[in-house]
């Protein structure tokens, strides 16, 4: 992709998103605080939908490429829009999932392998997406922690080993550009919806299956690992204290941050951006496709952030201890 292409890519795709801004507005797509939200202001819903577009005009512009991984987007991307408006039956909603999921898989080969691996392969994938759709709590953490996956994705495409293509990448990473310059500010014109969490959740979850069948590096799951520690603690956490894991909740790490200790949404962003960041030079520098130091990283890095989470918020709130 020409810089003049690129430049041209950013305007259109900064153009789309105003106009999915009037339409919102026309039809009152419209996110409302209530007591499990981060925000105090009524902002537009749904501004994630510029990622799901980017991957059209890249469909259409590069020759008709992945298209069954299109499909696949699109389909979650519908639903998870329609969901953002008029809250479907989760039946539904989880039934589109599985075949946008199966349509992924198809695109990456994955049916020609040992059919045991794909029950593993979609509770993993189902459960990332639905990770990070609960991740999206507070202005630029979905558009900032995903910039900094699809940098570090395009640059191990670019320096260590060609996996995917590169204009796939940037046209991804120039629609994040657009969606965090409207959503990445302390009073945010715009929220991802649930079609922005989990369309660039698919997205970025298709990348990093593409490296690993490449390069059969599983190690490259934790390009996710931030996002993945503070999941899967508060969804224990939230077991332990006989609570819903599937009920909305703000009981995320970077909820209490957010909520409790007043920090600002743009510092626990950027706090869990660079982490993310400093996590993935390590994994590409340093572990490789070592499974021993990958483990190592893994638990260290799962036993730090408990330790962390328990001196901010204390035993009896993760706990219950009093109860």
């Amino acid at each position: 992709m020409t810089p003049i292409f690129a430049l041209l890519l950013l305007i259109i795709l900064l153009l789309l998103e105003l106009v999915y801004f009037k339409i919102a507005d026309r039809f009152n797509i419209i996110d409302k605080p209530n007591h499990r939200s981060s925000h105090t202001s009524v902002t537009i819903r749904g501004g994630g939908v510029i990622f799901c577009l980017a991957a059209l005009i890249y469909f259409f512009s590069f020759g008709f490429h992945y298209p069954y991984f299109i499909l696949g987007l699109l389909l979650i991307s519908l639903i998870s829009f329609l969901d953002d408006i008029f809250t479907l039956n989760n039946k539904v909603r989880i039934s589109v999932h599985l075949i946008a999921v199966l349509l992924m898989f198809y695109q990456w080969g994955l049916f020609s392998l040992t059919l045991y691996w794909i029950p593993i392969a979609i509770i993993f994938v189902i459960g990332t997406i639905n990770a990070y759709n609960f991740m999206d709590g507070i202005n630029g953490i979905t558009g900032g922690y995903s910039l900094v996956a699809i940098g570090t994705l395009y640059y191990l495409n670019e320096k260590v080993v060609a996996f995917t293509s590169s204009d796939l990448l940037i046209t991804i990473g120039l629609s994040l550009l657009v969606f965090n310059f409207f959503n990445f500010r302390k009073r945010a014109k715009c929220f991802a919806g649930d079609v922005g969490s989990v369309s660039i959740a698919f997205i970025i979850v298709f990348f990093i299956g593409q490296l690993i069948i490449k390069t059969q590096n599983f190690n490259y799951i934790l390009l996710l690992l931030f996002y993945g520690l503070d999941a899967a603690s508060t969804i224990f956490f939230r077991a332990i204290r006989k609570e819903n894991i599937f009920e909305a909740h703000r009981s995320h790490f970077y909820q209490y941050l957010a909520n409790q200790l007043k920090w600002n949404h743009l510092v626990v962003s950027g706090l869990y951006m660079s982490i993310q960041l400093l996590l993935n030079v390590m994994l590409i520098f340093l572990v490789g496709n070592n499974l021993w130091s990958a483990s190592l990283l893994l638990i260290a890095s799962g036993v730090l952030f408990l330790i962390i989470r328990f001196s901010v918020e204390g035993r009896e709130r993760l706990l219950h201890l009093n109860s």
